[in-house]
């Protein structure tokens, strides 16, 4: 036994905690680099950078001079982990993308969990298409972006098509039509798939559809006035009135009351704002001159938390899985501005500035970022007050201690027993937690079909299983402080089973059923010891139980349809061992049908690409088990 840890131990946590951090200082270089710091459980509690590793290190063994919020941190701390950098510039790389993906409790924590949707003009057909695109670049292609909303770039599309009469098909509706559609015939399409245009023409209007969406749209907006003067003059007004209407869907594609400032195009805009120990960053996009539309981020970090170190953690994270552009508006200066400038024309390959304008349209541009800002946190602020007093509210109503932290709200959808899935949604003093929401896949094999009862209890037997294996002591904060199910008596009884049966005896529980005849508003609540009662149907408390329950009936509906379409998609292949998608696709091309892939010679099945002779016979053997194979 180790005398040092009895005498911290006695101390208390924090005397501990600062003796781990103390033996780990005996190993601790002083380069640049990355170190985390780990509770008894291994859980990361917090990731810093330093410039000097030993000298950062050794600050967290004066507490007294730490925030509470660090106190609390260093007591629970056990052990460090550290990673040596070759620079300041790359801790600061890798310490944003372990933040990104560890989401440690006492770091500033940027929760986005949303790609952004881009413009694609493809490259992998004879006939380019222009279409929205969200998630990967992994179709060739050139990519325009991003849109800080779906609608946004829908939107700008619209107006593109409109503009340059590009295509905006699947390859397999363009190889299928033979006559224009409808896009052809409302002048959003120049008709490629029936030869209505030229190879040559066409490929003039993806060359200029790239130039404008690549900054040099007032070239273009030349060329077409140009163009449209010559067919004028010409009398041919039928191609003057086609060049006309193009102009106008340029000109509504760039006409935004908020538009770049002169000599702005690409950037980004961002601005702080901070009230009441919380902080609401504002992102605008400008790309190739156009405002692109813009979005609020609420980044969760310590009340004592300081601006321009809310501000450096948010560029760190918010850039650490897509590319900054070469500029970059501030409202302030974040912590460390040359090295999180350095850091991030490193991530992008190219010069990236990072400016806080002080005069002129530039300034007019973040100074609007910015009352955007305050605007957006006084509305977060206001919601999650009302939030708060419903919280309270449940938590009155249903006799808890406390207003409760975390509700998990539980339902199940399936047809006839088919398909059946369960669904958790979780909610929270932030609202509605997506990421821990969770689907489960109805696994008992002996189950009745139909049997609601026997569906929850497989689903809360695993839900709670698992917090009893993750987190024996609840400290993690994964506990539910309250388990609303969609149902009556029956659901509860259910429910109350598996807690008998874990030996969990102080979660609360309670089912929530709609009236005699299934109306809203006439709700009955159903607690383990109590009478059913119901609330006066105007009660916010009500409303807002109604919402969490039906939120859980969407989730589970839209998990079970899910499942189903993936059901309807499977065939007899799809249990041929090594037969993958590229070969079921292959065979299914080949052959048309699952049927005829069965009915098929050996000769035949060997004679498909990619099949080879050994696999024709373990195909063929497969479906003709008769023949001995």
């Amino acid at each position: 036994m180790d005398p040092d840890s009895d005498a911290s131990r006695a101390e208390g946590p924090l005397a501990a905690g600062v003796a781990a951090i103390r033996r780990f200082l005996d190993t601790l270089g002083s380069g640049p680099g990355v170190y985390r710091m780990l509770d008894r459980r291994g859980a990361v509690l917090y990731v810093g950078k330093a410039k000097n590793l030993r000298k950062r290190v050794v600050a967290y063994t004066h507490p007294d001079r730490q925030t509470l919020r660090i106190q609390r941190m260093i007591s629970e701390t056990v052990a460090m982990e550290v990673v040596t950098t070759r620079s300041e510039v790359e801790a600061l790389l890798l310490e944003s993308t372990l933040i990104k993906s560890l989401g440690p409790r006492y770091n500033i924590l940027l929760k986005d969990d949303k790609s952004f949707p881009h413009i694609l003009i493809t490259a992998d057909h004879d006939w380019p298409q222009v279409i929205k695109h969200r998630g990967a670049r992994t179709r060739p292609g050139q990519y325009f972006g991003p849109f800080a909303s779906a609608a946004a770039v829908n939107h700008s599309l619209a107006a593109l098509q409109r503009a340059f009469l590009l295509r905006s098909c699947t390859d397999a509706v363009f190889a299928s039509r033979t006559r224009p559609c409808l896009l052809y015939q409302i002048k959003r399409c120049s008709a490629p798939c029936a030869g209505r245009i030229s190879p040559e023409a066409y490929a003039a209007l993806v060359e200029g559809a790239r130039a404008f969406l690549s900054g040099h749209s007032q070239r273009i907006r030349h060329e077409l006035a140009a163009r449209m003067e010559a067919a004028s003059e010409a009398l041919d007004f039928e191609e003057a009135a086609v060049l006309r209407d193009r102009l106008r869907a340029l000109a509504r594609v760039q006409a935004n009351p908020d538009s770049a400032a002169e000599g702005l195009e690409e950037a980004d805009v961002i601005a702080l704002h901070q009230e009441g120990g919380a902080s609401s960053v504002q992102v605008v996009f400008y790309r190739a001159g156009c405002h692109c539309g813009n979005r609020a981020y609420f980044p969760q970090h310590g009340r004592d938390e300081e601006a321009p170190a809310v501000l450096a953690a948010f560029l760190g994270q918010f850039y650490a899985d897509r590319p900054p552009p070469p500029e970059i508006l501030l409202n302030l200066a974040p912590a460390e501005p040359a090295i999180v400038a350095e850091a991030l024309s490193e991530k992008a390959g190219r010069k990236v500035r990072l400016q806080v304008p002080q005069r002129g349209d530039r300034t007019r541009l973040v100074g609007h970022a910015a009352d955007n800002a305050r605007d957006a946190l006084a509305r977060r602020l206001a919601e999650s007050g009302a939030w708060q007093k419903l919280l309270a509210g449940v938590g009155d109503l249903f006799g808890l201690d406390a207003p409760p932290r975390r509700i998990e709200v539980y339902d199940n959808s399936h047809i006839q027993g088919s398909d059946a899935v369960g669904a958790m949604i979780v909610a929270g003093p932030e609202g509605l937690l997506k990421s821990a929401w969770r689907k489960y896949t109805i696994r008992s094999a002996g189950l009745t079909p139909g049997d609601d009862f026997a569906m929850m209890r497989e689903v809360l037997t695993r839900r709670l299983s698992r917090a009893q294996r993750e987190d024996p002591d609840r400290a993690l904060g994964h506990w539910p402080d309250l388990i609303l199910i969609d149902g009556g008596a029956g659901q509860l009884a259910s429910v109350q089973a598996v807690l008998d049966e874990l030996g969990i005896d102080d979660l609360a529980i309670v089912g929530i059923a709609k009236g005699p005849d299934r109306d809203a508003g006439r709700e009955r609540f159903f607690l383990p010891g109590r009478e059913p009662f119901g609330l006066p149907p105007r009660d916010p408390v009500l409303y807002f139980l109604q919402r969490l329950r039906d939120e859980a009936h969407r989730f589970a509906i839209g998990t079970h349809r899910a499942r189903r379409s993936q059901g309807l998609t499977r065939s007899t292949l799809d249990d041929v061992p090594g037969i993958g998608a590229k070969r079921k696709k292959a065979l299914l091309t080949h052959f048309g049908s699952p049927r005829a892939v069965a009915e098929a010679g050996l000769e035949e099945l060997a004679a498909v690409e990619g099949i080879s002779h050994a696999l024709a016979r373990s195909l063929h053997a497969f479906f003709h088990p008769e023949d001995g194979g």
